[in-house]
């Protein structure tokens, strides 16, 4: 471990001097403090101390040298011409720093070293960086990848992860890191992972560097080293013949991580942590989430305005009339509730309050809910609260009247939003999304094991518009996070067995409210649940149109996307494979991956060519002889067995009908070898009810001897894990209504199914 009192010294000129980054010098030396390899160097004023030092230049190895100007103001040298190789010569060396005095006779110069020429193979894969940085949103960060003249080239051209990672050393250990190198390319390339390739260096060894920065991390952290990155270690021979690494450079930057506004602070313990969180009363998450009274402002008597469809959504989810109130003067009831003239008039304290005033009264009301101690939560909707100029004011008045409240006994209330649609619970029996019912109507079915959460309410809307089928427990929209936050949602639902999938859309994360993200998926996954992930503003663009409507920071893509999929996420990158997940990992729900045989059935060939084309991690079973001889005979009784062979992708033509499609896949699903199964559906033929009941025809799929429905039954006793598809137009969306009515997973194409379909098994492998 790092020397925190060495460190502190090492930092100490630098902050003396008020500087924001480090000599290279300086930078050097906290390496030797990690007990990195580092080249020998030597420091001189200018080109007339030399002669004073000749003995220790010639002692140094090798024949040549590495000249480099030493000053604050030159942070990027080689750019600035203040790196030079010259013969390991006193006159050479005084010549290199002649020239470089004639040139930065503007800059702050503290000197020059002269530095060990380390000789090493400049080849692909032989120089790497190694960095540290501290990121608001995930806190400390480690990053790995390739150096030198390759490292934009490879960061543009390898698939994510392959070039380059990150780790948050936030319980990387050993095995964690050995884990996350695998498949890595500059890993390959060092440790003698391509074909006929010997390894450079022992792997180990690359271990040791990562482990080296990650038990550095939290001292410089509390250190307010922001930056630290090292570009590049270079491979050299050891003594011992064995590949080593030496650092050839450091950038150290400083600034300052506890926050002057107390959102990130150092705790007892020296760790850095969002303090604001830590007032919070999260665990009225509960209260928000199960309230038995609630209060609605901000309601219409006579018009339809938010608030009045609010209130009537809450009653028409069947929340209790007789403890849910308006706060509206002038008017004894609204739709059967009572109204109170303000909120200190409210009968009881709520355990929920829904805000639906314009943003430029939200303020004064939040204050008074505080200082009078009236609700458990409060669900925010207007937007602008904190953002509007000309509010200052009255913001800092609730900010305090917040703060005051906290350190009362009740503790004050906790805040959903504001800019958000609010929320619907299914065992709150309430529904906020100030959407009417007849333009969305609310799922009515059995509630799934299912907690969407979501930054943007209209996200949240548009899936459970596309979704009739799934009637998830919850539905969290939580706007700008000006209180409660992602992190806290999904912390506390994690001790809720219930859910058996979190499904998220985030555009940008509070302060270190995405290390306590990865932290509960991590307990998620452990415990056998499944987490799906969509992270919006990843391009600069992406993220100035988040800023302009949830006022949010969108921060690193593949930070986000490294760190979450580590802890165990599924990190979705379309909004397709989104509603594509969010559908199959939902209806598998409860169900564990078996293994990667797939058993497969089409009656188009050019389906069952793309089953084989797109199988991804999986391979095609090989079905068991009694599967064959079953098979064989639903051909048979189906006339076509002269003309169909029983293998894998099985193939019934469009001479299959209803019977032979069901019975056949039923076959294929039981067979001992199968893991998980797709059946491809191409509609059109003749010999199959697919069509909804119409004139010209006799078809209906909503029959219940329809093949929608014997699937769908198929489905519900079948622990298996097994999807369909149906490629064809609009004629036949109600033959998809039907079959996802009745719980199938189904797709449009081949390769989108079995995309979705490999990334469930992979997530449920990694358990």
């Amino acid at each position: 471990m790092i020397d925190e009192r060495r460190l502190t010294e090492a930092l100490a000129a630098a902050r003396a001097e008020g500087r924001d980054a480090l000599t290279e010098p300086e930078g050097v030396a906290i390496l030797g403090l990690m007990g990195l390899r580092v080249p020998v160097s030597i420091t001189l004023k200018g080109s007339t101390g030399i002669g004073a030092l000749d003995g220790e230049i010639k002692a140094m190895p090798g024949e040549r040298v590495v000249i480099k100007v030493v000053s604050p103001e030159i942070l990027h040298k080689t750019e600035a011409g203040g790196v030079a190789v010259v013969a390991k010569d006193s006159a050479a060396i005084r010549a290199a720093i002649e020239d470089m005095e004639s040139r930065f006779g503007s800059y702050r110069v503290e000197g020059y070293t002269v530095n060990e020429f380390v000789s090493f193979e400049p080849r692909l894969g032989h120089e790497i960086i190694v960095g540290y940085r501290f990121a608001m949103d995930f806190g400390s960060v480690i990053s790995f990848g390739p150096g030198g003249i390759y490292t934009e080239f490879l960061a543009k051209s390898f698939k994510p992860g392959t070039a380059s990672l990150f780790l948050s050393p936030d319980g990387a250990d050993r095995v964690l890191i050995q884990a996350a190198l695998r498949g890595n390319a500059v890993r390959d390339l060092l440790c003698g992972g391509l074909r006929g390739t010997a390894a450079t260096i022992d792997e180990e060894r690359l271990v040791d560097l990562l482990l080296a920065f990650v038990e550095a991390a939290p001292a410089f952290a509390r250190a307010g080293i922001t930056e630290l990155e090292v570009n590049p270690f270079v491979v050299v021979k050891a003594e011992d013949g064995q590949g080593e690494l030496v650092a050839l450079d450091a950038l150290v930057k400083l600034g300052t991580i506890a926050t002057s506004d107390g959102q990130l602070a150092k705790a007892s313990d020296g760790s850095i942590v969002n303090r604001a969180q830590a007032l919070r009363p999260v665990d009225k998450i509960d209260r928000l989430l199960k309230p038995e009274s609630a209060a609605v402002i901000g309601v219409s008597e006579k018009g339809i305005n938010n608030g009045r469809i609010i209130l009537r959504n809450l009653l028409e989810s069947g929340f209790d009339p007789k403890r849910l109130y308006v706060v509206k003067a002038g008017i004894e009831e609204i739709d059967g509730c009572r109204c109170v003239p303000d909120v200190m008039s409210l009968p009881e304290k709520v355990d929920l309050f829904v805000l639906v005033i314009p943003a430029a009264q939200a303020p004064e009301c939040i204050a008074e809910l505080a200082e009078a101690d009236k609700a458990q939560a409060v669900i925010v909707i207007p937007g602008g609260l904190e953002e509007k100029s000309g509010t200052e004011a009255i913001v800092a008045r609730m900010r305090d009247a917040l703060l005051g409240s906290r350190s009362s006994v009740s503790r004050g209330p906790l805040l959903n939003g504001g800019n958000c649609l609010g929320i619907r619970s299914v065992p709150g029996k309430y529904n906020t999304l100030f959407i009417p019912e007849y333009k969305l109507p609310m799922p009515r079915g059995t509630m799934a094991p299912v907690a969407f959460i979501s930054q943007s309410g209209a996200f949240a809307i548009c899936r459970v518009s596309k979704h009739p089928e799934l009637n998830p427990k919850y539905v969290i929209t939580c706007g700008n996070q000006m209180d409660v936050s992602i992190g806290d949602y999904l912390e506390w639902l994690a001790d809720d067995p219930s859910i058996e999938l979190f499904a998220v859309y985030v555009e940008g994360f509070k302060p270190l409210d995405g290390l306590k993200v990865v932290r509960a998926v991590r307990r998620i996954r452990s415990s056998g649940r499944r987490v799906i992930f969509y992270r919006a503003g990843r391009t600069a663009a992406g993220a100035a149109a988040s800023a302009s409507h949830t006022a949010s920071i969108a921060g690193d893509w593949p930070v986000t996307r490294a760190l979450l999929s580590r802890a165990g996420a599924t990190v979705l990158e379309t909004l397709d494979d989104f509603d594509d997940a969010l559908s199959l990992f939902a209806a598998f729900a409860g169900r564990n991956a078996r293994g990667l045989r797939l058993g497969a059935l089409s009656n188009a060939g050019f389906e069952c060519v793309a089953f084989a084309d797109n199988l991804g991690a999986l391979t095609m079973a090989e079905f068991r002889p009694e599967t064959i001889a079953r098979l064989q005979a639903v051909l048979k009784a189906a006339k076509i067995g002269e003309i169909v062979d029983a293998h894998n992708p099985l193939d019934i033509t469009p001479m299959g009908d209803d019977d032979a499609y069901y019975e056949s896949f039923d076959a294929i699903m039981a067979d001992k070898n199968v893991d998980a199964g797709i059946v491809g559906i191409v509609p059109l033929t003749a010999r199959m009810n697919t069509l909804a009941a119409g004139e010209g025809h006799d078809e209906d799929v909503t029959r219940s001897d329809s093949l929608a429905t014997r699937y769908g039954q198929l489905f519900a006793r079948s622990e298996k894990p097994w999807v369909a598809v149906v490629d064809s137009g609009a004629l036949y969306d109600p033959l998809v209504r039907e079959l996802r009515h009745h719980g199938v997973p189904t797709f449009r194409t081949a390769d989108q199914a079995l995309k979705i379909l490999n990334m469930w098994i992979m997530a449920a492998a990694s358990i």
